[in-house]
């Protein structure tokens, strides 16, 4: 049995991003008006959890076993949890933890499969792929790194819910999805920053790297303003409901990380305050939205 101190590596504390991003799945059926099946739901979301712990474990055991680990200044938001740091007897239990947590993935992904048909499997293969090579290979190209976060979260935690309870790709749902998209992308973004000088001893290449703060302070800015746009493009459209434009408020949040991106001079405690402010800004822009979709749906 795992012993318990290393669920660390899962970095709890984030995996609340997970069923904020499935809620969007949800809301996308809850528009069509269609019957929510909610067993599926339960198997949707245990294996996205499942899928978020592998990742997470899976990362921490490589960073430990490269060294980068040792390298990297940890803020709360960024740099790993250093568990295995601290204790490193526990590393391969960490590396069990990743691999039983995708294997109980792809028991969901299968069933899912079984259940709604086969136009899942694209969707769950391309997440597979994500989260066997997310540190060891696609932390190595800047513009693979740059999406890979945003596109599990995004189109495919989103797209693939809506799918596995419909059994059909909605379009909804791909509009619902562009704003974890662009969120998550800058939340990985931005917690790159401070590991600057550590990733580029391990060969790893993204645009925190290769961008200096203003620019990548604009990239920052680009990706939330894209994910706000998307927002008042499906409100004006009429695809999405009036109350659906009420994470239009975390607006101000994004500007001030933005803000702070750009001012930022290479010392990493004056960076703290942004990456936090970008972690609610991550979480509450798709909750409010799943709440301002429901809110109306209720009404």
């Amino acid at each position: 049995m795992i012993p318990f101190p290393v669920a660390g590596v899962a970095r709890p504390n984030f995996l609340i991003l997970t069923p904020i991003c499935i809620s969007l799945g949800l809301a996308s059926v809850l528009l069509s008006e269609r019957v929510v099946d909610w067993g599926s739901l339960v198997v949707i979301l245990v294996g996205a959890l499942m899928a978020h712990v592998s990742v997470n474990a899976l990362n921490e055991y490589q960073d430990f076993r490269s060294g980068l680990d040792f390298k990297t200044e940890r803020t709360p938001f960024s740099g790993g949890s250093g568990t295995l740091v601290m204790q490193p007897r526990l590393a391969s239990q960490a590396l069990v933890l990743g691999l039983v947590s995708l294997g109980i993935t792809l028991a969901c992904g299968l069933f899912l499969i079984q259940r709604t048909g086969w136009g899942l499997m694209p969707i769950g293969l391309l997440g597979v792929t994500i989260i066997l090579f997310y540190t060891g290979w696609i932390n190595r190209h800047r513009y693979l790194v740059l999406i890979a976060p945003g596109l599990s979260f995004g189109p495919l935690m989103v797209v693939g819910t809506d799918y596995a309870l419909t059994g059909s790709y909605s379009g909804v749902a791909l509009l619902l999805s562009a704003v974890p998209f662009f969120m998550v992308n800058n939340l990985l973004l931005m917690n790159q920053i401070p590991d600057i000088e550590a990733d580029r001893t391990v060969g790893r290449d993204n645009f925190a790297i290769a961008l200096k703060s203003d620019k990548t302070a604009m990239l920052y800015l680009s990706s939330a303003t894209l994910a706000y746009l998307a927002v008042v493009a499906g409100v004006m459209g009429g695809v999405l409901p009036t109350a659906a434009a009420i994470p239009l408020v975390t607006l101000p949040l994004s500007y001030q990380a933005y803000v702070q991106i750009r001012e930022y001079r290479g010392e990493v405690s004056t960076l703290v305050p942004a990456l936090g402010k970008n972690v609610v800004v991550t979480l509450a822009t798709p909750l409010l939205l799943f709440v301002g979709i429901l809110f109306d749906k209720l009404l």
